[in-house]
């Protein structure tokens, strides 16, 4: 027998184990045990029901039952429809006999207890159903006392639901915070486009849906770019139908940019490729689709699919897929902007070097340009070839120092000034000398570096070097037979002082050596411990004897951004080899005409 103080106490445990409860049906045991030992109560019967008066289950236990007999079929009873209370729960007294079966699936129990009498409340849980919590009595039972006890015990059920619930929608909100964090972190670790739509699909399954398609939208309409779904299978299909479905591009075309997730359902989904034996079939809960438009600065930039195979309730809120959509949209957004500031930047920096090397007998010519900067601001490095009237033929490479505009102005500058003076045959100082005076003249406010070879072949088939240098690194020689040496150069900065004058130095290639001009890119890109790669350089060089220019060029620049764990500087490379001459070569060089006419 429960007393009130023994009953008070039943309800303190109950609301200490709802705490601890993820549902409702949890509590039975902690509910009907002390209805159960109230005198008189010989059955409790508990039903769940959805709005739509389907009864999700049933769950009955006698005085006497060792166990609960549990109905968890779910099945439409339109009848019970007249029982779903209108607001405050509803406490009914009355005989088991009068009971419709239509309305009382409860019946077929509460009939097989002693007495005739039963005491029912029903009430509701939250918006998408409602319960009953039924006892059967006998003629001995306080029933006043009874549906008091009835109806505490459901204040306290609709308290701890009402607690689950808020527990429940607290722990998603914080798991979906989580999600949205690092779906922000994945997506912003990237900045090519297409990486960044996989990396959203990935995300997204199986934590938002079971399926994802995102597409990118081009000038011509949405262009399929990733699928994912958690079977293989499907995930064929998936992509399948984000590539040529007619019916999923008509709807993707139809979106706008502030349309918010659109979901669809049943008939609305006739026709799609998401029923039957498509991407969706197969799935235990019919298919729900949501489509949520992906805007950036006022523009569309593509739109997420999203396929469910899932119970309603586990379904994500629209306020949760805008939220992802918009971070993934900030992504991808910024990913295009990153695209097309690189294609402008490459675009520009060609322009700032030579569409191609000169073909020039003799020669084998190459070059390299590695673009150091993640931000991809216009570097300074240039370089070129120029044919000379005598024959000969000059090397020219620079760096002004920093990046952005002005050092592209700078760099265009100093690249076509030095052309043209040295196109004329002016000398490789007077060249310097004419480009240090046009910078001081145009009050330019960064220096540069540069240096200029001219190679002038002999009649022993030998060249001549001349170099002059601005304060730029000194080039190196491959020799043929694997030796390295140094061409001596030295001289102020460009930029620097009102007149300056340069020096020349000589030096001599033998058939077969090959003349390695670099910017500083090159020798100071640095590993982790502090080397640079000058350090290493020489050794490197060797090692590529025999390879032609081109090898030379791309080999060195490849190992020097593997090499380095810092530095962002451009690396330009400019190569020549010196093959000899041949009489196919054509007519020798003036100057080396008039050194064979003294010989003789």
């Amino acid at each position: 027998m429960v007393d009130d103080d023994t009953w008070s106490g039943a309800l303190h445990r109950l609301w200490q184990a709802a705490s601890r409860a993820e549902e409702v049906a949890a509590l039975a045991d902690d509910v009907y045990a002390p209805l159960l030992a109230t005198p008189g109560v010989h059955l409790v019967v508990g039903t769940r029901w959805d709005e739509d008066a389907t009864l999700r289950y049933m769950r009955a236990l006698g005085a006497d039952g060792d166990a609960p007999v549990i109905i968890a079929t779910a099945r439409s009873m339109p009848g019970a429809a007249v029982r779903e209370p209108d607001g405050e729960p509803a406490v009914t007294r009355g005989s088991v006999d009068e009971l419709d079966d239509a309305a009382w699936p409860e019946a077929e129990f509460l009939r097989q207890s002693p007495g005739a009498s039963v005491v029912a409340c029903t009430f509701r849980l939250d918006r998408s159903g409602w319960a009953g919590l039924s006892v059967a009595v006998d003629a001995s039972a306080d029933t006043e006392g009874v549906a008091r006890r009835l109806a505490q015990a459901v204040d306290v059920i609709v308290a701890c639901h009402t607690g689950i619930l808020q527990r429940g929608r607290e722990a998603r909100r914080g798991a979906d915070d989580a999600l949205l964090a690092e779906a922000s972190l994945q997506m912003d670790s990237s900045l090519d486009v297409e990486d960044t739509l996989r990396r959203v699909a990935r995300i997204a399954v199986p934590a938002v849906a079971d399926g994802c398609l995102v597409h990118l939208l081009r000038k011509d309409g949405p262009e399929f770019v990733a699928a994912t779904h958690v079977a293989v299978q499907q995930q064929r299909a998936l992509e399948e139908a984000g590539r040529d479905d007619p019916w999923l591009a008509a709807l993707l075309a139809q979106r706008d940019d502030g349309d918010q997730a659109l979901f669809l359902s049943g008939a609305a989904l006739d026709g799609s490729p998401f029923t039957g034996p498509g991407p969706a079939g197969g799935g235990r809960h019919p298919a729900v689709v949501s489509v949520s438009t992906l805007h950036a600065r006022g523009r569309v930039v593509g739109s997420i699919t999203f396929v469910y195979q899932r119970p309603e309730d586990r379904l994500p809120d629209s306020a949760f897929l805008d939220s992802l959509a918009s971070r993934a949209a900030l992504a991808i957004d910024n990913a295009l902007l990153y695209e097309l500031r690189r294609h402008a930047v490459l675009s520009l920096q060609e322009h700032l070097l030579p569409s191609q090397l000169p073909a020039v007998a003799g020669w084998d010519l190459s070059a390299s340009y590695e673009v150091g900067d993640p931000m991809l601001d216009v570097g300074g490095d240039f370089y070129d070839a120029v044919p000379r009237p005598d024959g000969s033929i000059a090397l020219l490479i620079g760096d002004v120092c920093g990046r952005g505009a002005e050092a592209a102005a700078l760099t265009g500058l100093a690249r076509h000034t030095l052309r043209t003076l040295l196109e004329e045959g002016t000398d490789p100082g007077t060249a310097l000398s004419r480009l240090n005076r046009a910078l001081r003249q145009e009050g330019a406010t960064r220096f540069l570096t540069a240096v200029v070879v001219t190679m002038t072949p002999r009649a022993d088939g030998t060249v001549r070097l001349t170099t002059c240098s601005a304060g730029h690194p000194r080039p190196l020689v491959l020799r043929a037979d694997g030796s390295i040496g140094e061409v001596v150069s030295g001289g102020l900065l460009l930029g620097i002082l009102d007149d300056v004058s340069y020096e020349s130095h000589e030096d001599s290639l033998a058939p077969g050596d090959t003349l390695v001009l670099f910017t500083d890119g090159l020798t100071e890109s640095r590993e982790a411990d502090g080397t640079y790669f000058e350090s290493v350089l020489p050794g490197r060089l060797a090692a590529l004897r025999g390879s032609d220019p081109a090898q030379v060029a791309e080999s060195l620049a490849r190992q020097a951004r593997a090499f380095r764990a810092s530095g962002q500087d451009d690396i330009a490379l400019l190569v020549a080899r010196w093959n000899g001459i041949t009489p196919s070569d054509g007519l020798l060089p003036l100057e080396t005409l008039l050194e064979q006419a003294a010989l003789r």
